[in-house]
């Protein structure tokens, strides 16, 4: 499989040109980034975050509910700014990025997919690529190589309608849309929480060596230990919108701290259960 025709004009172009041109650079960096609500520090949802996320690689932040993950997620598309510090995306601040520009050139997958249930399968994924007014030749060989590349068959499944996948399907096209403009940077929201068992574990496997093979740099939000040591090249806990762990995931396992430990206690079976 190959990208390498990327549109003359857009965001996918000016952000994939920034990584060929810079490839040490980091991909996202937080730098002190505090963002609460109203302003307010005793309000703060996250505090005086630290992090780079390199060029390709593929960070899970892992949490409780409510300890910040989402949060992260959106100062980096600019759904938020930060009340404090700066977050740089591609060696920008996304205060200085044009919001509409910055969110063409990441991908974003939330649970359930979120298609737009009037569009088909086709035009779903279509609809990054057609604001950026690719032409319709492109377009459909686009969405042939995709929908092949998340293992659903193109003649089958590209005239259907949300409503007629099953969640796994639905899930594999919100992947698909998210990489249709080739973008550098994929967030993704739980994508899989929503799921039964069997299919979750599925698709993690699927999007495990999915993500090995397209080499994106990929920020994952999750509070499965056992999903994040699975897709991680390096997981980072939270816990009450700060940062409290951070390490390759067989190194987290290893780390002495209550939160981590409390998430290491979550893969030991139940008694009874069968190992």
């Amino acid at each position: 499989m190959t990208y390498d025709v990327l549109p003359e004009r857009g965001v996918s172009t000016e952000m994939n040109a920034k990584t060929a041109s810079q490839g040490a650079e980091p991909a996202i960096q937080f730098r002190n980034v505090t963002y609460s609500i109203n302003g307010s520090a005793a309000q703060a949802i996250v505090s005086d975050i630290a992090l780079t996320v390199s060029a390709g690689e593929t960070l899970v932040l892992l949490g409780r509910s409510g300890s910040g993950k989402t949060t992260l997620l959106k100062l980096v598309n600019r759904l938020l700014l930060p009340a404090s510090g700066q977050v740089v995306v591609q060696g920008r601040a996304t205060s200085d990025w044009d919001p509409i520009r910055l969110r063409r050139g990441i991908g974003y997958v939330i649970q359930d997919a979120g298609l737009f249930p009037h569009f088909t399968v086709a035009q779903n994924i279509a609809l990054v690529p057609s604001l950026e007014k690719w032409d319709s030749a492109r377009i459909a060989s686009r969405v042939h190589e995709l929908l092949t590349l998340v293992g659903l068959d193109p003649g089958e499944y590209a005239d259907r309608h949300p409503h007629e996948l099953s969640g796994g399907q639905r899930q594999r096209v919100g992947v698909a849309r998210a990489l249709a403009a080739d973008p550098p940077i994929l967030l993704m929201d739980e994508p899989f929480g929503a799921l039964d068992p069997v299919t979750r574990a599925e698709l993690q496997r699927e999007f495990s060596a999915l993500a090995r093979r397209l080499g994106k740099t990929i920020v994952f939000v999750t509070h499965d230990l056992r999903e994040a040591l699975l897709l991680a090249s390096r997981i980072v806990l939270l816990e009450k919108g700060r940062i409290v762990a951070a390490a390759p995931p067989q190194e987290f396992l290893r780390i002495q701290h209550p939160e981590v430990q409390a998430f290491t206690s979550s893969l030991v079976p139940l008694p009874g259960a069968s190992a």
